[in-house]
């Protein structure tokens, strides 16, 4: 589990889940020596899958995001970034789905409505992509 503790990146800094792998060091032992593992927190698990996101790990990320995003529907931030995770690992049914999701929830996030765009490009429906860059675009209009 520490294989990558010791990583770095190319320009010489360590990668930034250096510690996610390392975690289960720091799990508490009961007074006979049996671990007690430490319940990850939804917080930790956001953490952790940002830092994945980060590392372009993109399907380890994916699969913790939906756990949040199960666990907590209407969190935008979570559910944007498991569409992104999603469309970086070319699951693109599963960032549509959950970018109409978040449309639905959230109309006027307008990076949902560019990366719902950029979904059915890659998906080859240009007609349909035309229409949600265009909303995209009105959004960042006055920005």
């Amino acid at each position: 589990m520490t294989e990558r503790f010791n990583t770095f990146r190319p320009d010489g800094e360590a990668t930034a889940d250096r510690w996610a792998g390392a975690l289960h060091l720091f799990d508490r032992t009961d007074q006979a020596g049996r671990a007690d593992p430490t319940e990850e927190t939804p917080a930790d698990r956001w953490e952790r899958a940002g830092l994945m996101f980060e590392e372009r790990r993109y399907i380890e990320a994916a699969r913790l995001l939906a756990g949040l995003v199960e666990e907590f529907p209407r969190h935008t931030a979570a559910r944007l970034l498991l569409a992104r995770a999603y469309y970086h690992s070319a699951q693109l049914n599963r960032a549509e789905k959950q970018l109409r999701t978040l449309i639905e929830h959230d109309p006027v996030e307008p990076y949902a409505h560019l990366l719902l765009g950029r979904v059915l490009e890659r998906q080859n429906r240009p007609d349909e992509a035309r229409t949600w860059l265009r909303r995209a675009d009105a959004f960042t209009a006055d920005a």
